[in-house]
């Protein structure tokens, strides 16, 4: 059997998706997914999303890592499932959708260069020595950190997301540093189980972070840097809940193919 299939990025966080509102495609096993999402031996990506007619909403995502388990939600994930829908003449320029969190409701700019998904409410937030921990969507263990470009983050992310706390459920781990005017983050990802370019939900959880770790209230816009490129995020925290929480930033088509199941 073959998969069609289409290949989108955010921010280099890269996805394959396919377009399921027809049921056509069953629900995948794990080798399949993770052969697919291999970069040597199959297409190659952070994970594969499903597309499927949902009543109620434009569309259902359905989201799997990388290792081919079900996942939890990605923000980058939502931000090219948009995408896809827009360029399938399914939605247009704003939609609500449902993803495993919940609803989703998101807006593309004018220029096509900008989609804006709205995430989740983030009230609990905890600690974890001088880490904070919370979960955005997927859980996220964020660490304020200095000569972020030379770490290794593969090394230093590996072992704290298999460490006792978190080996069972897995966690995502970001580390930070702090430019002034933006921040730069990179993320070791359970589920792809090493560093991608980029992570949807980590830059949101880095943001939260940021504004408790420097006593910040009201409305406010976060920029991020990412190794993939750039992001925003912006919310209202009143000092005990985000809410209206947005994460911004480009999603491409990369390209479309076929994979012999």
């Amino acid at each position: 059997m073959k998969l069609d299939f289409y290949k989108y990025q955010g921010a280099g966080n890269d996805f394959v998706l396919v377009d399921n509102r027809n049921a056509h495609y069953d629900i995948f096993s794990p080798d399949t997914v993770a052969r697919i999402c291999n970069r040597h031996f199959g297409v190659g990506a952070d994970g594969l999303m499903l597309l499927q007619a949902k009543a109620g909403y434009d569309f259902e995502m359905i989201y799997y890592n990388a290792d081919g388990r079900p996942g939890s939600m990605c923000g980058n994930g939502g931000r090219c499932i948009v995408a896809f829908a827009h360029d399938l003449k399914l939605i247009p320029n704003e939609t609500n959708f449902l993803a495993v969190d919940g609803p989703h409701y998101a807006k593309i700019s004018e220029d096509g260069e900008r989609i804006s998904l709205k995430m989740i409410e983030v009230a609990q937030v905890n600690r974890d020595g001088e880490a904070y921990v919370l979960n955005t969507g997927s859980p996220h263990y964020v660490l304020l950190t200095k000569d972020l470009q030379q770490k290794d983050v593969y090394h230093d992310g590996y072992a704290i997301r298999n460490n006792k706390t978190y080996k069972q459920e897995g966690i995502n781990v970001n580390f930070v540093e702090d430019f002034g005017d933006h921040y730069f983050v990179r993320t070791f990802e359970r589920g792809v189980e090493d560093e991608t370019y980029a992570c949807g939900t980590g830059v949101t959880a880095v943001a939260m972070a940021m504004a408790i770790e420097k006593g910040l209230t009201g409305n406010i816009s976060t920029p991020i840097r990412v190794l993939g490129g750039n992001l925003n995020i912006r919310f209202h925290f009143d000092g005990q809940r985000f809410s209206d929480v947005f994460l911004e930033g480009p999603a491409k088509f990369v390209f479309r193919g076929e994979v012999e199941l």
